[in-house]
């Protein structure tokens, strides 16, 4: 009886390509008939192991190579029913790979996460502000410094620094709007920069649990193993060249806003920190 239903089931698809290629149904209901034999076969096609919603979810998936190996199917020897079934056994196996490494890359992304959310940066502690004397000794030394530290004075700051180093407020504000835009701009690139750091950490921390889920020394292994070097790599490079990016103002990007030579900048806050050491 086994026997006889099996190659009821067999002769099943072969009728179906019969009655299509007669004319008897069309192309649509071939391929809908198709799907609904697979789904109601599980057990012949190996997806018996799936969930329902996880085969419905392959099938569904399926469907597009499935139209496509009607088209490719040619009589070579062996039967319509042999060629479908070898096709959908072998995407079952694809699609239970594909969708392991898929729940290793998003479980392995998630722990990363939350050990990164788990962090918590700690607010900077406020000294108190001495008050700004009338005049300054040295009105273009202070006026460095403070174009090196605008970050850090509030506007009311600036208000009441203007009149000390002998600038009009609306002098000062436009020096430090163009150290603003400065700024803007290298904060849009080191947030790029981070960001690709974050995702190619994520793929390198995929790329080795995949390669310890996969046999060893197989060829998915060695292909991971070579994945992660070079993700190792690119990663090691993008780190660098964070950290040699400064997001505060530079020498030079002062000289440049006072009109003088970055040199000139240099000796002069070299002095400053000689004289605090001292």
């Amino acid at each position: 009886m086994q026997k006889t239903a099996i190659v009821e089931e067999k002769e099943n698809l072969n009728n179906l390509l019969d009655d299509y290629l007669h004319g008897r149904i069309n192309r649509k209901e071939l391929e809908g008939k198709l799907f609904m034999y697979i789904r109601n076969h599980p057990r012949r096609f190996s997806i018996s192991l799936f969930r329902n919603d996880t085969r419905d979810d392959f099938i569904s998936w399926l469907y597009p190579r499935l139209t496509r190996a009607i088209d490719r199917y040619a009589d070579q020897g062996s039967c319509f029913d042999a060629y479908i079934t070898t096709m959908v056994r072998l995407s079952a196996k694809e699609y239970w790979i594909r969708k392991k490494e898929h729940q290793i890359i998003e479980k392995t992304w998630w722990n990363a996460k939350a050990l990164e959310m788990e962090v918590m940066e700690e607010e900077p502690e406020y000294l108190d502000v001495k008050p700004v004397p009338k005049k300054v000794s040295n009105p273009r030394q202070v006026l460095m410094l403070l174009l090196k530290s605008y970050y850090f004075l509030s506007d009311d700051h600036l208000d009441r620094l203007a009149p000390a180093l002998g600038l009009d407020k609306e002098e000062l504000y436009h020096m430090v709007d163009k150290l603003r835009v400065m700024r803007v701009q290298r904060e849009e690139i080191i947030n790029g920069l981070k960001e690709r750091i974050h995702g190619q950490f994520y793929r390198c921390l995929a790329f080795e649990k995949r390669m310890q889920a996969a046999p060893h020394f197989s060829a998915h292994w060695f292909k991971m193993k070579r994945c992660l070097e070079t993700g190792r790599k690119r990663l090691a490079s993008m780190r660098k060249r964070l950290s040699i990016m400064r997001i505060e103002a530079s020498n030079e990007q002062v000289a440049g806003i006072m009109g003088v030579k970055k040199g000139t900048i240099d000796s002069n806050l070299f002095e400053v920190r000689k004289n605090n050491k001292e």
